[in-house]
C-alpha cells in the first residue's frame, strides 16, 4: 500500500495544520530511535549514579542511533518501573529529563524528543521545552484506558493548557491512538477510526500506531485504519525491525525502533549502530532519504 497524502485523504476532523514530521526533521518519512535511559533520581532502581554519568550513556546511544543513519532520537525514562500515574512524577524526574535531553541535543546532530512515562504529558512537556525538545510522546492524548498503572485518562486538555501557559507551544504531541500495554477502551466502545479521530480533534500533531507491548510489532491493518483516518502524520512506535520496516513503512511516516536495534534484543540492552545501519539500509529501499 501506498500512503496517501493529506489532500487525498478524506477530510479531517481538526483544521489542517502544517505536517509535524517535515516541519521537525525536513523529510516526510523518518527513523527515530528511543533512548532507554538508566535509573533516574527518585526511582525504584536508582542507586545513586551521577547524573553526568546517566548524561554520557545517553549521548552514547544517541549517537549510536544517529551514527546508524536515524533522523533523531526520544529520550524516555524506561528504567523508571514500576512507572507513575500522570501527575504523581517529582520535580526530580523532570529536572534530570531536561538536563539529559539538553546534554543530548547539544552533542548530537539530530532532533530529539521526550517521553516520560507513563503517560506525563506535563512533565515531558516542561523537560521537553526546557532542555530544547521539539516533541514529545503521550501514550493516552484522548479518552482513557485500564493500564499496568491503573485507570489512565487522556491528558490533551490539562497538557494543552499547560503548553501553552509556559510558552511551549512549538512543543509537537506525538500521540499513540491504541497505546501498548493496556485496554484500549475501558467499555470497548469507540472503534479504531473513533479514536484516530479523537486523537486529531483533541489537537495532536502526529499518530502513533503501536503493537500491545513493548518490542511487540503494530499490525499492518492497525496503520492502515489509522492512516485512512487522520490527516495527521502516522508513526509506528513499537516492533519495528529489519525485516518489517519494508513492509510496514508504506503504509506511514515513520518509525521509532529501540528493542530490535539493541545488542541483546531486548529494550534494557546498549544500542548497535550496526543494527541501527541494517534496518535503516531496509528503510532507504522503503523510500526513506536517510540523513
Amino acid at each position: 500500500m501506498v500512503r496517501a497524502t493529506g489532500s487525498e485523504r478524506a477530510l479531517g476532523v481538526f483544521p489542517p495544520k502544517p505536517n509535524a514530521v517535515e516541519e521537525l526533521f525536513g523529510t516526510p518519512k523518518v527513523v527515530i530511535g528511543a533512548v532507554h535511559l538508566p535509573p533516574l533520581p527518585g526511582s525504584p532502581h536508582y542507586e545513586g549514579v551521577p547524573l553526568d554519568e546517566i548524561c554520557t550513556f545517553a549521548i552514547e546511544e544517541a549517537r549510536a542511533y544517529l551514527d546508524g543513519g536515524a533522523h533523531g532520537v526520544i529520550v524516555e525514562n524506561h528504567w523508571d518501573i514500576p512507572f507513575l500515574k500522570p501527575g504523581e512524577h517529582g520535580y526530580e524526574t523532570a529536572a534530570a529529563m531536561a538536563v539529559v535531553t539538553d546534554r543530548v541535543r547539544h552533542a548530537t546532530s539530530g532532533r530529539v524528543g521526550v517521553s516520560v512515562l507513563s503517560n506525563a504529558a506535563e512533565c515531558s512537556i516542561a523537560s521537553a521545552w526546557s532542555g530544547g525538545a521539539g516533541f514529545v510522546r503521550v501514550n493516552q492524548w484522548a479518552n482513557a484506558y485500564v493500564a499496568n498503572e491503573g485507570i489512565i485518562e487522556g491528558q490533551a486538555a490539562h497538557a494543552t493548557r499547560y503548553r501553552s501557559r509556559i510558552g511551549a507551544n512549538p512543543v509537537k504531541i506525538f500521540a499513540d491512538v491504541h497505546v501498548k500495554h493496556g485496554a484500549h477502551a475501558i467499555v470497548a466502545d469507540r472503534t479504531l477510526a473513533e479514536q484516530t479521530e479523537d486523537a486529531e480533534f483533541f489537537g495532536a500533531d502526529v499518530l502513533i500506531a503501536t503493537g500491545s507491548r513493548t518490542g511487540d510489532a503494530a499490525a499492518l491493518d492497525e496503520v492502515e485504519g489509522i492512516a485512512a483516518h487522520t490527516t495527521l502524520p502516522v508513526v509506528i512506535g513499537s516492533g519495528i525491525s529489519a525485516g518489517k520496516v519494508g513492509e510496514l513503512l508504506p503504509a506511514c511516516d515513520g518509525v521509532i525502533v529501540a528493542s530490535s536495534v539493541k545488542d541483546n534484543g531486548r529494550w534494557w540492552g546498549r544500542v548497535d549502530a550496526a543494527k541501527v545501519r541494517e534496518l535503516t539500509a531496509a528503510a532507504a529501499k522503503a523510500g526513506v532519504v536517510l540523513p
